[in-house]
C-alpha cells in the first residue's frame, strides 16, 4: 500500500511520521487490496484544544475510496479515531461484498 502523508502549514517530526505509517499499514490485515492511503495534518486555530485535525483517504478497489475526518488535542489521537472510524467503513464493505 502506497502511504502518502501531507502535512499543512508546518511540519511532521519522523516519529509522527513513523506511528502514522504503522498505524495506516495495519489496515491491510482488515481489508486486502487496498491501493492507497492518503493522510492529510491541519493545524486549526493554533493555541485551542483539540485543533489537530486528520483526514484519512483510503482509495479500494471496489469503490473509489473511504474516507474519514477527525479531530482531536493530537495528531495520534485523531488519527486513532479516523482508523476507527475507516474500519467500520471496510466492515461494512466487506459484509455487502460477502452478500452478492
Amino acid at each position: 500500500m502506497n502511504i502518502k502523508i501531507n502535512d499543512v502549514h508546518f511540519t511532521a517530526d519522523q516519529k509522527l511520521v513513523d506511528f502514522i505509517n504503522k498505524k495506516v499499514s495495519k489496515l491491510e490485515t482488515f481489508f486486502d487490496g487496498i491501493i492507497s492511503a492518503e493522510i492529510v495534518l491541519k493545524v486549526i486555530k493554533p493555541e485551542t484544544s483539540n485543533n489537530k485535525e486528520v483526514e484519512l483517504k483510503l482509495s479500494i478497489p471496489s469503490k473509489d475510496y473511504l474516507f474519514a475526518k477527525k479531530q482531536a488535542d493530537t495528531f495520534e489521537e485523531a488519527l486513532d479515531l479516523a482508523i476507527e472510524a475507516v474500519k467500520r467503513q471496510l466492515s461494512k464493505l466487506k459484509e455487502k461484498m460477502q452478500d452478492k
